[in-house]
């Protein structure tokens, strides 16, 4: 019997799917193997994910939501339909590969910042 996990556990793990899944269509589209009909629709469905914009703003108490909930997996399910399986296969080793180098590289970003804002304070401290 598989262990049993929490609500907000499944939908992290959802999240980061989708979110490794839309790094992927990212790197599909930008492949030559690519058709150029599904290029377009990955480049929408990755700019609709990016975007601050909504078709309905996330305000509005559970519709607001739908559409990130049905119009974003459905692009992803029509776009996996139409890119070469080869071609996302590779594209979702390079979006693995980039969302652990982008972790690095936030990691180390923040340990900077924080021995940088110690020295701040150190130096205000002694002056």
């Amino acid at each position: 019997m598989p262990p049993k996990i929490s609500l907000s556990q499944y939908l992290k793990q959802k999240a980061d799917a989708l979110k490794r899944e839309t790094f992927a269509l990212y790197h599909a589209a930008r492949d030559p193997r690519t058709p150029l009909a599904a290029k377009i629709l990955a480049g929408m469905v990755v700019a609709y994910v990016v975007s601050p914009i909504d078709l309905i703003p996330d305000f509005i108490p559970v519709i607001g939501f739908l559409d990130d909930l049905i119009l974003v997996p459905l692009g992803i399910i029509i776009c996996l339909r139409m890119i070469p399986p080869q071609v996302m296969a590779e594209a979702r080793i390079a979006a693995r590969k980039q969302i652990e180098t982008t972790k690095s590289n936030t990691a180390a970003i923040v340990v900077i910042a924080i021995w940088i804002a110690l020295a701040v304070l150190l130096g205000v401290w002694i002056i």
